[in-house]
């Protein structure tokens, strides 16, 4: 089956607005949907990298993003994350297990900004320590391990005290040769602080939105996976299909993907 016949089923089957992700400032209490969970894709015999600690991480020139496999990717999935944001937490146990799929191929590479303006929505620093201690990981070479530990245990450190210094210690001695002096000392004086700030205002600036579009956010090939589509990022086998399909088809965007947005905006503005 063509992804155009499966996004369009999908969407009129009602996945249109049945996730919404964390925003500054919202009109009332954030909501969170499951799409239907068909599986991730299945990895082929033309993997480039055997496993995700095999992926190159690197900081772009920007000072802000973290990008993280084959640098000669031809296609970009940019994830916008906040490390206390439910709905990312959601992302990463949905779509981005489909993603890092796509990664050891070596055909897609994934760019990361962080935003932590969830601090001052629930109070605390645990955003803002969680981004300089990704920042330290990455350092160390470990950014892609960290971050999947990060999140495997986002839910229950949320519920428990939240990302504090040394629940983030604790949870980097889960990755192999990531602690030392070096990256304890960074965790622990928020060495990374300026990144962590320049880092937030990337996120704001992306986007109509001055306070930013809200996480998670994903683009591909600069394309933004929201409204209509957005369900989209959180069904592996959808997503695997949609990537696939702007990786090898990038004219499906104006032929498909913008269409099916404008329509889902339009019977929006009609409720």
């Amino acid at each position: 089956m063509k992804i155009s016949t499966i996004i369009r089923a999908a969407a009129v089957a009602g996945l249109t607005g049945a996730v919404t992700g964390c925003a500054l400032m919202g009109a009332g209490p954030e909501q969170t949907g499951q799409a239907p969970d068909t599986g991730s894709a299945t990895r082929t015999d033309t993997d480039l990298y055997a496993s995700a600690a095999q992926l190159p991480e690197q900081l772009a020139a920007d000072g802000t993003t973290i990008t993280v496999g084959n640098p000669a990717a031809r296609s970009t999935v940019h994830l916008y994350e906040d490390p206390r944001c439910p709905v990312v937490e959601e992302y990463e146990r949905t779509g981005a297990k489909a993603l890092q799929t796509l990664l050891l191929d070596g055909q897609i590479k994934a760019q990361y900004t962080f935003a932590s303006f969830r601090d001052d929505r629930l109070g605390g620093d645990g955003s803002k320590r969680a981004v300089n201690a990704l920042r330290a990981a990455l350092a160390k070479g470990k950014f892609v391990e960290y971050h999947r530990v990060l999140f495997d245990h986002q839910a229950d450190v949320e519920t428990s005290g939240g990302f504090t210094t040394e629940r983030l210690l604790q949870l980097a001695g889960k990755v192999p040769g990531l602690r030392d002096v070096t990256f304890d000392q960074a965790v622990r004086t928020m060495k990374h602080h300026s990144f962590v700030t320049a880092s937030e205002k990337a996120y704001e600036h992306t986007g109509d939105d001055p306070r930013g579009p809200g996480t998670p956010t994903v683009t591909v090939n600069g394309h933004m996976i929201d409204g209509a589509l957005y369900p989209t990022n959180f069904d592996p086998r959808l997503f695997t299909l949609l990537i696939t399909d702007l990786h090898q088809r990038p004219d499906t965007w104006d032929r498909l993907y913008q269409p099916l947005k404008d329509m889902g905006q339009a019977q929006e503005e009609d409720l």
